[in-house]
């Protein structure tokens, strides 16, 4: 396979996809462009939380277990700042920490995000292009039925007990595509939508001023997958948000979310019933076999993705 691929993912379930195309098409033609919504600062380290798991995940350290951190990580350092009366919340393992320390300290020299990522997927052995979607400070707060949680405080600290009432970017309106972003998404003769959450994970990133814009001018076939199978998410809060929110937990209700900038809905075959809902919307719309819980069903989800024809116009 010749052809470049960017692909907008979030955390844990946007990973497996990333790794299916990472094995499937070769060295440096994979761009993978991260939401950093989820981004906090903790300890005085800037985390990317998304970022890292794509990251561990495409060089093979993430722990396999969680799908976050790294494999075989202690948590000493964490332990001893619990002991003093320190937050332990958030599981930041000593491994984990010196990848937060290494950002924050190169950040605070003055380089941007998007440098810091690619120079930590460098030094990983990746070959591939790591881009967060933005380089300003963009935190999701998620408003509840008890108030305004960083969306780290609402998944983590509270997991996600409390009824979310709204999803806001703090600071969006800011913002631009990071550096390399836009030259990504038009040297790419395919552009793919993870199954990550429509919400907290893809919303961000089409928040940043512009980002719609790019993808609507995009020359490559737009392709996005459903996080949404059989009535549930395949991975994290997605249905339950969904509902809280007022939306319909379906592939129908995220194609909708994605009109305007996908050319090609992927569904998975048990939800090929709605396939002409969703063309109704100005898509195409294909069932495959979507759930990725192997490396072999990651990489083949990967090929058949990439063996999508175009049509006129695309």
């Amino acid at each position: 396979m010749s052809e470049r691929v960017t692909l907008l993912s979030g955390g844990v379930g946007g990973a497996k996809l990333a790794l299916g195309l990472y094995t499937t098409l070769g060295p440096g033609r994979l761009a993978v462009v991260a939401n950093t919504g989820d981004d906090i600062e903790l300890f005085g380290l800037h985390i990317s939380p998304d970022c890292d798991i794509l990251t561990y995940t495409l060089a093979g350290r993430v722990n396999g277990e969680t799908g976050w951190g790294i494999a075989g990580d202690t948590f000493h350092a964490l332990g001893a700042a619990a002991e003093l009366g320190g937050s332990g919340w958030f599981a930041l393992g000593d491994r984990d920490l010196g990848v937060h320390l290494y950002r924050t300290e190169r950040l605070r020299a003055g380089e941007g995000l998007a440098a810091v990522t690619q120079a930590i997927a460098d030094g990983m052995g990746l070959s591939c292009t790591m881009l967060p979607m933005c380089e300003a400070p963009v935190p999701t707060q998620i408003g509840t039925d008890e108030g305004e949680l960083h969306l780290q405080e609402y998944l983590v600290r509270r997991r996600c007990e409390p009824r979310v009432t709204a999803v806001r970017f703090d600071g969006i309106e800011r913002a631009t595509p990071a550096p390399g972003v836009a030259e990504a998404i038009a040297e790419s003769g395919r552009i793919v939508i993870a199954p990550s959450n429509p919400l907290i994970s893809i919303g961000p990133i089409l928040a940043v001023p512009g980002f719609r814009t790019l993808l609507e001018r995009a020359e490559g076939l737009r392709i996005a997958v459903s996080p949404i199978v059989g009535g549930e998410a395949l991975k994290g809060p997605t249905a339950q948000m969904m509902r809280q929110l007022g939306y319909e937990v379906s592939p129908v209700a995220v194609a909708e979310m994605f009109r305007g900038i996908v050319d090609v809905f992927v569904v998975d075959e048990r939800d090929a019933a709605v396939q002409g809902a969703i063309e109704s919307l100005g898509m195409r719309c294909i069932a495959l076999p979507a759930v990725m819980d192997s490396l072999a069903s990651k990489q083949r989800l990967a090929r058949e993705l990439c063996a999508i024809e175009r049509k006129s116009g695309r």
